[in-house]
């Protein structure tokens, strides 16, 4: 096949050339922002999902829509970043965003009051002195000056929501990867929605995160389950899936046979990234029109090695030796998620001497807690991985601490 023609997309967060299986959210999302806009309250939403299933791509069909329904649009990637940093960034996205809501030439005292209220926001402090957002708008006194970072927030977003109530727009913060934001951000921006709810005010916060973010907005707003709904995206069902895989190759005159189909299903299982990787290397691998299954076959060592040297290795590859026999005794136990002592006794270690490590795995992304007590990989296919990239479970011995010497 040509390979300029390749209508397959098996990059981060690219959005296929065919999006299915996603109605119920993009519905969602549309009343959401409908609701809004006629001054009613609805629930915000957060994605969550594992790796690969199409947070990203959705959030980027969600800015579509919302740019479609004529609101503006916030888009963000978190990162683990200080509250000055945070503030820094969330501060120049709200002045851009007024801007263009409404010209500064325009602005009415609405829209005046919530550029000296992005102005005060946007002050921090911190070793160095003080940073500004870089416009000659005087700060508001009394407003987003309170040196809490929820309260401040809070105060922003009403006051960019009112600004863009009064020129019959909305705007959308769509953040990505939420499980970064420090619990005190979380935290921020949970209660400055709930500030912008309690006012009807045209603004909303639409996140996509792994499955622990559910747990971590819990714990960060009690009331977070109330003000938020928490969709969960996985692989696609059967049909969806053989849509996904077919209708690209169609879009260009290639036809897929029906056992290729249920050979590429069984590969990928249905998960949107897989799909994406597999058909791009079916299609480059392929010479003949329809595609068979013998295609999909050939193709299926080049798949397997492109996912490993990228999309399972960029995980490995930040992990410490000690993480590395941690995931890889949790994948010689099985896919399912694995109980921590269980993981401990393979290791030859005790629970206690491993929890930090647990931790340190939950915490940058690599695995994620179903339940109490248990651990899940982030990434679909990822104990697979670990048995080809790790055939021998080693752990690093325990290094005891040297003896201080007796002074003299």
């Amino acid at each position: 096949m040509d390979s300029i023609l390749n209508p397959y997309t098996p990059n981060a967060g690219a959005s296929p050339e065919i999006i299915v299986g996603r109605e119920e959210q993009t519905r969602g999302f549309r009343t959401l922002l409908a609701r809004l806009s006629a001054g009613r309250t609805h629930q915000s939403m957060v994605i969550v999902g594992l790796r690969g299933v199409g947070k990203t791509v959705l959030l980027n069909e969600f800015r579509e829509i919302a740019y479609a329904a004529r609101w503006e649009v916030i888009e963000l990637e978190a990162s683990k970043h200080d509250d000055a940093r945070f503030r820094q960034t969330i501060a120049t996205l709200l002045k851009a965003s007024l801007l263009r809501i409404s010209p500064r030439a325009r602005w009415s005292d609405v829209g005046r009051r919530a550029a000296e209220v992005i102005t005060a926001f946007s002050v921090a402090v911190d070793q160095q002195g003080s940073w500004s957002i870089g416009w000659d708008v005087d700060a508001a006194e009394g407003l987003a000056d309170h040196g809490e970072l929820a309260m401040d927030l809070s105060d922003a977003l009403v006051a960019v929501g009112e600004a863009a109530k009064e020129k019959g727009r909305g705007v959308a913060i769509l953040i990505d990867e939420v499980q970064f934001l420090t619990q005190r951000q979380l935290e921020a921006l949970i209660q400055a929605i709930h500030k912008t709810v309690q006012r009807k005010l045209p603004i909303t916060f639409v996140g996509a995160g792994l499955p622990q973010i559910a747990e971590l907005a819990g714990d960060a707003k009690s009331y977070a389950e109330r003000l938020f709904q928490f969709p969960r995206i996985d692989s696609l069902a059967a049909a969806d899936a053989q849509k996904a895989i077919t209708e690209p190759a169609e879009a260009e005159g290639v036809r897929y046979e029906s056992d290729a189909v249920d050979l590429a299903f069984q590969i990928t299982q249905g998960y949107p990234y897989f799909i994406q990787e597999l058909g791009f290397q079916v299609w480059e691998i392929a010479e003949q029109n329809p595609i068979t299954r013998s295609d999909v076959e050939l193709a299926r060592e080049a798949y397997e090695d492109k996912l490993d040297s990228s999309f399972f290795r960029v995980r490995l590859d930040r992990a410490t030796p000690l993480q590395t026999a941690y995931m890889r005794a949790m994948a010689e136990l099985g896919p399912e998620p694995q109980k921590a002592d269980a993981v401990a006794r393979l290791m030859g270690r005790e629970s206690t001497q491993v929890g930090p490590t647990r931790a340190e795995l939950i915490d940058m992304g690599l695995l994620f807690t179903p339940e109490h007590g248990y651990a899940a990989f982030t990434v679909p296919d990822f104990d697979k991985f670990m048995l080809r990239a790790v055939p021998t479970l080693v752990v690093p011995e325990i290094k005891k601490r040297a003896r201080k010497k007796p002074s003299s």
